[in-house]
């Protein structure tokens, strides 16, 4: 019994040691590396399609950016104005007030 249970195991270990040195030379082969490199060259053309699409994706953003800050801008000015407008018309009120005033004085 202790035998055969050495035997299973010098037998897996033997069977391990080939399997791994089998695959070792298959990995290392030319046809394994022309494998790997039409797959990294197909991970490059992925990676430049992605970046040009980020790229794409980050000057639209800017753009809106740019938008948004110019109407925000214009909005600053229009809301300036009314404050202008609405101060020249409490002026204008005061002054004549202060007209009328002297007048029935």
């Amino acid at each position: 019994m202790f035998k055969e249970d050495l035997f299973k195991k010098a037998a897996l270990f033997l069977g391990g040691v080939l399997f791994g040195t089998a695959g070792i030379a298959l990995l290392a082969s030319k046809d394994a590396k022309k494998v790997y490199t039409q797959g990294t060259a197909a991970v490059l053309r992925a990676k430049e399609c992605v970046m040009t699409k980020v790229t794409d994706i980050q000057e639209s953003a800017d753009d809106i950016l740019a938008n948004a800050k110019e109407i925000n801008e214009k909005r600053e000015l229009e809301n300036a104005a009314e404050v202008i407008e609405d101060a020249a018309e409490e002026i204008a009120d005061a002054a004549g007030e202060t007209d009328s005033s002297k007048a029935e004085a």
